[in-house]
């Protein structure tokens, strides 16, 4: 099954060699705020020392969509109240993803330092490394990650350098509903075999025409070893492989394994029809599982959550989640690089693990105290670990929207798998151009 980092085409490759040696040359000068010309009668005092020791250092702005900044701002205190002269100030962006995007953009493209620091969805960190807008996490601001799931470091990786640090993550799970179906499936074909003769929806999913059905068709993909783009960075999604996989998710939609419904669902739909006890399987986020336990819930004290299931085993999820970058012009990258490390450190991510959002330090999900508060631990890090990032490009919204079309054309207007592959094939090659 093939997980690894998927990386864009030969002409995007190109862009990213040139954004890799220009950023590079501006996070050597851009670390110290000037740039400085040194002769062979210099000579370094303690005192000129002490100073190269400030600069880059300062108080920062760390800009996040407001639905989740209620878990960063805990820690923007405790960090605010140990570093009096490096003060976090947060700037909350809005609720909406693209909205959020285009005031970052806006920004940057003006080439200001409003925000030192960025909370990226997971899916912008390539189109703004690319753009030159992310100080590379190399040199003097290289770090550690070691510690950290692998796959939420690829998501923060374009065309081999780090970019940002990742904060915290999200995988899809697979949540059953043990009165309905009361053992686990290895596999697909257990998963379909074990819906004959149930009364209610087998399993709901988001395949309405937005980013959800991109990332299910993707999910599908990769569950039977295709991809979108392959490590060389062509483009595969018409590989016999991702064909499989598409095919797979549209029969799995004509012969009612997934419901009806699904075309019309993003998350808070599948989220009703499971905690309702109207379907039987249902792919969503980690958030679910806290419905599900609620007191109104119709599945409370009996259903399971496990990794998605892919043709020969466990499935590939797509991973959510934000991954924080350094403002390239920024004046205090310094300061910028301790505060998203501190992000990272065991309290905070235990805290993050404590609101529901899951975290990216790898030990976390081997706490025993944890675990037994949030009993789908184990399971969602199975999930992360067999994650997979989406597209890695500078063009993914037009990935995106090659992919969205031409599946729900196969899912719903009966367009063919080839045709469908060919088009989103054509499409992201020209997007690439």
């Amino acid at each position: 099954m093939n997980i690894a980092l998927k990386r864009p085409g030969r002409s995007l490759a190109a862009i990213a060699i040139v954004s890799t040696v220009v950023l590079a040359g501006c996070a050597d000068s851009g670390d110290t705020g000037e740039t400085t010309t040194a002769t062979a009668t210099d000579t370094t005092t303690a005192t000129e020392a002490a100073s190269d020791s400030e600069e880059g250092r300062g108080p920062i702005t760390f800009a996040m969509g407001k639905n989740d900044t209620d878990k960063i701002t805990p820690i923007i205190e405790k960090w605010n109240a140990q570093n009096p002269d490096e003060q976090v100030t947060l700037r909350e962006l809005a609720g909406e993803a693209d909205a959020q995007r285009e005031t970052l953009v806006q920004s940057l493209q003006a080439g200001n330092s409003d925000y030192d620091v960025m909370a990226l969805d997971v899916v912008w960190t390539a189109d703004f490394a690319a753009n030159q807008w992310l100080a590379p996490l190399t040199g003097d601001l290289e770090v550690d990650t070691s510690d950290l799931l692998q796959s939420t470091v690829d998501s923060a990786t374009y065309n081999g350098t780090l970019y940002a640090l990742p904060q915290n993550t999200n995988g899809q799970l697979l949540f059953r509903n043990t009165e309905l179906i009361p053992e686990a499936p290895t596999n697909w074909a257990e998963l379909e075999a074990s819906c004959a003769g149930l009364e209610t929806d087998c399993l709901t999913l988001q395949l309405k025409q937005y980013e959800g059905l991109t990332v299910n068709t993707v999910g599908f993909m990769e569950g039977w070893g295709g991809s979108v783009l392959s490590d060389a960075g062509d483009v595969t999604v018409d590989s016999d492989q991702a064909k499989e996989g598409l095919q797979a998710l549209v029969d799995a939609y004509e012969n009612g394994t997934i419901s009806s419904a699904s075309t019309s669902a993003t998350e808070e739909e599948t989220n009703l029809a499971f905690v309702g006890g109207d379907t039987a399987y249902a792919i969503n986020w980690p958030y679910m599982y806290t419905n599900a336990e609620g007191e109104t819930s119709e599945v409370a004290g009996k259903f399971e959550v496990q990794p998605l299931v892919g043709k020969d085993g466990v499935g590939v999820s797509t991973l959510g989640g934000y991954n924080n970058g350094i403002n390239i012009n920024s004046e205090n990258k310094r300061t910028a690089l301790d505060f998203i490390k501190f992000i990272i450190n065991e309290e905070n991510q235990t805290s993050f693990a404590e609101a529901s959002f899951p975290p990216v330090l790898a030990s976390i999900y081997e706490d025993d105290a944890l675990v037994e508060q949030f009993p789908y631990l184990p399971a969602l890090k199975e999930s992360l670990e067999n994650a997979a990032p989406r597209p890695v490009s500078p063009f993914y919204t037009a990935v995106s929207k090659a992919i969205q079309d031409n599946a729900y054309a196969a899912l719903t207007a009966g367009k063919s798998v080839d045709d469908a592959t060919a088009d989103m094939k054509a499409a992201i090659e020209q997007a690439s151009r």
